[in-house]
């Protein structure tokens, strides 16, 4: 592959094999950063799949996207209807 003047490139690591179902995220942020937790629970527990720290100009950035996306599918498939929230709190254990 030819390196052109603003192309980059990802790689992306060898034991990186797919991804992972997320039904909850939860968001925490400072004045530098933005931390989203995705996390995948099936009753009774849950468990973490992946932590994404961003800084809140970028996480605009991100957000813009995920709206345009979302246009594009709704667009395509017909309107999607927002998922119901937990009834209860979500509590955090760390596992042993």
């Amino acid at each position: 592959m030819d390196n052109q003047p603003n192309q980059q490139q990802i790689q992306i690591r060898d034991n990186f094999t797919g991804g992972e179902y997320a039904n909850f995220m939860q968001i925490m942020h400072n004045k530098e950063e933005i931390l989203l937790v995705f996390g995948n629970i099936v009753p009774p527990s849950g468990r973490v799949v992946g932590k994404i720290i961003t800084s809140p100009g970028h996480l605009k950035r991100i957000i813009r996207a995920l709206q345009e996306n979302l246009k594009k599918y709704e667009a395509t498939f017909g309107e999607v209807k927002e998922a119901e929230g937990p009834k209860e709190g979500i509590g955090f254990k760390i596992a042993d």
